[in-house]
């Protein structure tokens, strides 16, 4: 077991191996650092509006196919009029704030602090760049402000955040926005695994599979997302014109 290379807060809060009596370092202090990054985060997100999150790998760089498709899906959510939330990063998180720009959206990028620095990209609008401590704060925001996600092809981080999506959807903790795999070929065989090994043992319901859509194509993930938002606001309206 080895300490990491640079020891961040995140992981001063989450480490049980040490325990400070000082109460200067203990948890209980770190709650006013806390509620700071939250107060960062709300007041710089509330001039967003309505936003999409794009989860995806790092590692990616232009000219990869999902980058690229990346780019050309946040470019028309863009032209949607939507806001565009990344990690702040490289890769598919990069592309995601490129496309906003080329669509002449609002770029978001919520940069996380880590052993290994990760730079923010360049495609962010400099009012909507905020860096952050704490894991779960930035992830807050992420589903605070989305009213859909799509997740291309990554690692852990990526099923980290896909999970949590469809989670807080399936469990109604937020309304049931469009959860879109995009790369039909990559998620084939973790859906194969849903299908066949979740669902057959009885640990998800057969209505937990329609959480979930996937496409290979920017203009279906697009679409999918404009038509749930069409629906909700005309749900909304609703009970107004019954009155």
């Amino acid at each position: 077991m080895k300490l990491p290379s640079r020891l961040t807060d995140d992981f001063e809060l989450l480490d049980a191996s040490r325990q400070n009596r000082d109460f200067t370092q203990q948890d209980t202090w770190r709650v006013f650092r806390i509620m700071g990054e939250l107060v960062q985060g709300f007041e710089a997100m509330s001039k967003a509006g309505h936003a999409v999150t794009v989860f995806g790998s790092a590692r990616v760089r232009p000219g990869n196919r999902y980058y690229d498709a990346a780019v050309r899906t946040a470019e028309l959510l863009a032209k949607e009029g939507l806001a565009i939330i990344s990690g702040g990063g490289p890769g598919i998180m990069e592309a995601a704030n490129r496309g906003a720009q080329q669509g002449g959206g609002v770029s978001v990028g919520l940069n996380i602090e880590l052993p290994h620095e990760q730079s923010a990209n360049p495609y962010i609008d400099p009012d909507f760049l905020v860096t952050f401590r704490y894991f779960f704060i930035r992830k807050l925001m992420f589903v605070k402000y989305s009213c859909g996600f799509v997740i291309f092809p990554g690692g852990f981080g990526t099923m980290d955040e896909f999970f949590e999506s469809l989670t807080l959807v399936q469990t109604q903790k937020i309304l049931d926005f469009p959860v879109v795999l995009f790369g039909s070929e990559h998620w084939g065989k973790m859906l194969d695994w849903v299908r066949d090994t979740m669902l057959t043992e009885g640990f998800i319901s057969p209505d937990d599979i329609d959480l979930i859509q996937v496409t290979d194509q920017p203009e279906e993930a697009v679409d999918r997302i404009v038509s749930s938002l069409r629906d909700l606001a005309q749900s909304l309206l609703q009970p107004a014109q019954a009155m």
